[in-house]
């Protein structure tokens, strides 16, 4: 018996030999090419208008086992794993970039379309896929609550392209940001054994997993914003990664507390995005690249996922639905959750049209099939060609209807970009200011800053030369200033820079403050 084993054993390794160096190196060199393609694509998609996120699942699919590439991928578990990490990425750059100033005034207003407007959305949909298309009504309840999640990715991509009211895009991105909580948690529901008892048991559990999400996600977020703030790192390069860690810790946190880690994370990083941190520039660019590569990884594995013959039978029933969805389920739920905030009916409009679908429904479409759930792949073709579809009709759309109706005008001054570095045994910081194009600093003379006492401009680059300024030296779009500021002022120092720059030198008159109001 034993030799019998081990004879198998040699076999089993004479047919599938170990992974090699050789193999490794061929791994790396496909996955470079992708990601060579696709960040080409990224410049194709923003020439052309194409949403990239398309450009993603074309490549997947052109991999897959109907392209080019033939590779057989259907192992639906490991790609929801991955989508689920690739969203958490996603949302912590999302949460990073939330600017809380445009947030704030419309938080009622996103997280009543990102509850009710999702129920509203699930109901109608279902309803639509149950009697148009004649699925079964758990089929159909699934079906409508995986679309009725706006896609985080897209969203984010697409309206910081466009220069919207800041009602519009921070009501757009808080609510991206909080729906796919409810969702998630609506198509476990819905894919586990069994019928939905008890609906107000549901709600609850929702309602708790919310808070306690909530919860986690203020709770990680203020306390890594303290650290990071207080805590001198011996490079610069480690807060970038700093912060990403302590955003995925809150996923984390928030997951194994029973709540929902999706909005622990995105609190938790709009709460460190909007903190001042040290060395902010690098983290944002380092989140960004991360954004695009957790984007572009899901996006491929999700057109591998896909098996293209096998969507003909499927692109009437997804058009169907995803017509309701467009034209019915969004402009419902937008009007009945957004008319008591006193929405006007032009930016409702946009709101309706701008309820962006991506790969976060594709993603959550696995779970019915890793639940096995009856007709889960077909669930799953409807949720791929609805989202292609309509991804393609409203994404480059979207800035000819915001001129439309008048509100792709923006107005409002550069902002700065302002760079702070701790000097820990010193007790002070550095601030690089960056004076952008529109920025109302420029012709304002330092002395007409009227910077708090303890901090003081000790250095202008100009055009590549640096000099220290006087104090009837006159700023220049373009220039870039080094501040030195102790730790008590550093918040004011930082708060009047931004003022200046947003009001002019007549900005403390005007009641200007830090915040632009």
């Amino acid at each position: 018996m034993y030799m019998c084993t081990r004879a198998r054993g040699a076999c089993a390794r004479k047919r599938e030999p170990p992974l090699t160096v050789h193999h490794l190196n061929q791994l790396l060199l496909v996955c470079s090419l992708v990601l060579l393609v696709a960040v080409a694509a990224v410049r194709i998609s923003s020439r052309s208008g194409l949403p990239s996120l398309l450009v993603y699942l074309g490549i997947g699919v052109l991999m897959g086992q109907d392209g080019i590439g033939d590779i057989h991928f259907d192992n639906a578990e490991l790609t929801q794993v991955i989508g689920y990490a690739a969203l958490v990425v996603i949302l912590a750059e999302g949460g990073l970039g939330t600017k809380w100033k445009e947030v704030r005034p419309v938080l009622p207003a996103a997280s009543t379309l990102a509850l009710a407007g999702v129920a509203v959305s699930v109901g109608v949909t279902a309803a639509s896929a149950h009697y148009l298309v004649g699925l079964e009504w758990r089929q159909a309840l699934i079906v409508g609550a995986v679309v009725s999640s706006t896609d985080a990715a897209a969203v984010f991509s697409v309206l910081r392209k466009i220069p919207l009211p800041a009602r519009v895009t921070g009501t757009l991105e808080a609510e991206s940001g909080f729906n796919d909580a409810p969702v998630v948690i609506l198509v476990v529901a819905f894919s586990a054994a069994g019928p939905v008892e008890h609906w107000y048991l549901l709600l609850g559990e929702i309602a708790l997993e919310l808070a306690i999400g909530a919860a986690v996600g203020l709770a990680v977020g203020w306390l890594g914003s303290w650290g990071l703030r207080h805590v001198a790192l011996p490079a610069s390069g480690l807060y970038p990664i700093a912060v990403m860690a302590i955003a995925v810790t809150a996923y984390a946190a928030g997951a194994l507390a029973h709540g929902s880690g999706f909005l622990a994370v995105y609190l938790a990083s709009m709460i460190m995005g909007n903190a001042k941190l040290p060395h902010w520039p690098a983290t944002r660019g380092f989140a960004d690249g991360l954004g695009w590569i957790a984007q572009i990884g899901m996006f491929v594995l999700l057109g591998l996922l896909v098996t293209p013959h096998e969507l003909i039978e499927d692109v009437w029933p997804a058009l169907v639905i995803g017509l309701v969805l467009t034209m019915v389920a969004r402009p419902l739920s937008v009007v009945l959750c957004l008319t008591p905030f006193r929405v006007s009916w032009q930016e409702q409009t946009l709101m309706s049209w701008a309820g962006l679908r991506g790969a976060v429904p594709i993603i959550l479409a696995t779970i019915p099939m890793v639940e096995g759930v009856e007709a889960s792949r077909r669930i799953f073709n409807i949720v791929f060609i609805l989202v292609v579809a309509y991804t393609l009709i409203q994404g480059p759309t979207l800035p000819w209807l915001a001129r439309r109706l008048h509100l792709g005008k923006d107005t409002e001054a550069a902002d700065l970009g302002i760079e702070s570095a701790p000097l820990e045994r010193l007790r002070g910081h550095l601030l690089s200011v960056a004076i952008p194009e529109g920025s109302k600093m420029h012709g304002v003379e330092i002395n007409e800053l009227r910077l708090p006492a303890g901090a003081a401009v000790t250095l202008v680059v100009r055009d590549g030369t640096s000099f220290v300024p006087l104090p009837t030296t006159v700023l220049r779009r373009g220039d870039e200033l080094l501040v030195v500021a102790t730790d008590p002022v550093r918040d004011a120092a930082e708060r009047r820079l931004r003022a200046v720059g947003r009001g002019g030198k007549l900005a403390g008159w005007l009641g200007m403050n830090g915040n632009g109001r």
